[in-house]
């Protein structure tokens, strides 16, 4: 009985160890393969983290951009500010309709509306002194002037050369219109009016119509003249001419042709 019983035992014990090695032998494995699966599948934490880096690196772009945009934007107004500025320093001039103008201070009393009305009649009684002084001088030029001319007239009616020639001055110039220069000088006209003089037997120069001002008489005449007989008028003509006189001396002639 005992020996059966002793084999049954050791059978179980057997059973048992053997039972111990199968698992051994098994979780080694389990564990082996579960470190395998980790190495190739990369753990949820990561994949999970991945995202998370990537969006605070892009947000942190994002930000770096708006800060710089807000910084360059500074920059800018302030240095359109500070151009602003040294223009308005540099250029102080005001433009027209710009500025208010203050309005005048009135008399406060009395004494002070005389002052002002006294001045008032002192500027304009100033302004037509000077004004009356222009006219006279400019009327005394005209009347000096007309009277140069009449001189002239009656010396080239009369045909007497050397009157003639005494009221122009030494480089005395005749023009046709527009500016075409004739001649010039004293020699030249008593050249031209002498042997006109001489030729003619008779010329008469009447003013038309004469205008006067200041220093310039401009004539319309009328020319007659006679080349046989003294009393036979033979040709007539008219034309305009513009004569500048400066100290009593006919300088410039410029005929209208």
């Amino acid at each position: 009985m005992k020996p059966l019983f002793f084999a049954i035992s050791l059978l179980f014990s057997w059973q048992s160890i053997a039972s111990d090695e199968t698992v051994e032998q098994v979780q080694p494995q389990t564990s082996n393969e579960q470190k395998a699966e980790k190495k190739d599948v990369p753990s949820l934490e990561f994949i999970e983290e991945k995202p998370a880096t990537e969006q605070k690196s892009a947000s942190e772009t994002e930000t770096a951009k708006a800060t710089a945009e807000k910084t360059q934007s500074s920059d800018e107004q302030k240095a359109t500010a500070e151009a602003l500025k040294a223009v308005a320093e540099v250029d102080d001039s005001k433009v027209l309709g710009t500025q208010t103008p203050a309005p005048a201070e009135q008399p406060k009393t009395v004494a002070e509306k005389q002052q002002a009305v006294a001045e008032a009649e002192k500027a304009v009684n100033q302004a037509k002194e000077a004004l009356t002084a222009k006219q006279q001088e400019k009327a005394r030029q005209s009347r000096e002037s007309m009277a140069v001319i009449e001189q002239l007239i009656a010396a080239y009616n009369a045909r007497n050369i050397d009157a003639f020639i005494k009221m122009y001055d030494e480089n005395v110039e005749f023009y046709t219109f527009p500016n075409e220069l004739m001649f010039k000088g004293k020699e030249k006209l008593i050249a031209r009016y002498g042997i006109m003089f001489k030729k003619l037997k008779c010329i008469k120069s009447s003013p038309i119509k004469r205008i006067v001002l200041g220093n310039i008489v401009i004539d319309h005449e009328l020319s007659e003249t006679c080349s046989q007989d003294p009393k036979v008028v033979d040709k007539r003509s008219e034309f305009v001419t513009s004569y500048k006189i400066e100290n009593g001396k006919i300088t410039k002639v410029l005929f209208f042709r």
